[in-house]
């Protein structure tokens, strides 16, 4: 199996891209990894691996770049060269924590999507207080959707927990502003009447404040109420600690007891981290396109890779494909 590497992308790159690539190559006997980057930054890095090959690249999509311009434009940068390894079959998937709007516009012009998708999904795992996590999508991707998109998503989270997260039946919720089954707005609505129709586990409307709780294993909804959540979710977690470090600075007494709680804080801190799980898939391509967060260090690209390892053993594309063509037909 192999797995391309954008080693340029994100904020910590290269050094702990690379990192991670030798923490995957360590774990995992049956990983070749190509790794695209400058060979300037990368040689300091780099030691010679047998299932490892760096492919020279002299450009690099930054984080302010045009999406879709960035990867018209910048034909030989790491991205680009990352995802043209997929669809020329050299590479079975590919890994980037580089800029978000262009690995989605890379994924899609360059790798290409599946013939039942409208729309690809940007779908993360995040945290839950058991720790089991659940898949959400979509969260950025489409910022509007229909309810046949809904519908989609739905089918492909639910074969992503399925057969990467092994998780038996999985439940499949809508997000919504109430439980009720008449509840939401026309997207929310007709969604929700089209995934009663649907093979899958739905297990109908679920509020956000229940998201942490465990109370669905995939969670669907438009990009835009997506991505909102998440930021929701990533600014919540940030603020609640340094509220914490805040009271714990207070005096000599809560110093001392930040001392004695200090494992369990950092426990607690990598329990609401969702780059633990891995990166954020782009559901509904050809082959798997894993987005690591922009600030990932080694260990989070290593469960980036390891979640691209995961898809193609699985051959989730393939299933999704299947699953959704098969759903077509009935119509």
């Amino acid at each position: 199996m192999k797995i391309s590497i954008d080693a340029m992308g994100g904020d910590n790159a290269p050094h702990e891209i690379v990192k991670g690539v030798y923490e995957a190559l360590e774990a995992f006997d049956d990983l070749e990894i190509i790794m695209f980057g400058d060979e300037n930054k990368l040689e300091t890095l780099v030691t010679k691996h047998e299932r490892l090959k760096v492919v020279h690249t002299d450009e690099v999509i930054e984080g302010t770049d045009e999406p879709v311009r960035a990867i018209r434009r910048k034909k030989n940068s790491s991205m680009v060269k990352m995802a043209e390894s997929v669809k020329n079959g050299e590479a079975d998937a590919c890994v980037s924590a580089g800029n978000t709007g262009a690995l989605m516009a890379a994924g899609l012009f360059i790798v290409g999507r599946i013939d039942q998708v409208d729309r690809p999904a940007l779908a993360p795992t995040l945290p839950t207080i058991d720790g089991k996590g659940f898949v959400m999508l979509d969260l950025g991707a489409n910022a509007d959707a229909k309810p046949e998109h809904l519908q989609q998503f739905a089918v492909m989270g639910s074969v992503y927990a399925e057969k990467v997260r092994g998780i038996s039946n999985p439940r499949v919720g809508l997000l919504n502003i109430g439980t009720e089954d008449k509840k939401g707005n026309e997207l929310t609505k007709a969604a929700f009447t089209l995934l009663n129709e649907t093979p899958v586990n739905f297990i109908g409307n679920i509020e956000a404040r229940d998201l942490l709780y465990g109370v669905a294993d995939v969670v669907v909804t438009d990009g835009f109420t997506g991505n909102m959540v998440l930021k929701t979710i990533e600014g919540t977690a940030a603020g609640i600690f340094t509220l914490l470090k805040e009271a714990f600075n207070t005096s000599t007494k809560t110093k001392i007891s930040a001392l004695l709680v200090k494992d369990q804080l950092k426990v607690l801190k990598n329990k609401l981290d969702y780059s633990e799980y891995g990166g954020a898939g782009l559901f509904g391509l050809k082959a798997p396109v894993i987005k690591a967060h922009g600030s990932s260090n080694g260990r989070a690209v290593f469960h980036a890779i390891r979640q691209a390892r995961t898809m193609v053993e699985n051959n989730v594309s393939d299933i999704i494909y299947t699953t959704l063509r098969k759903e077509s037909s009935n119509d």
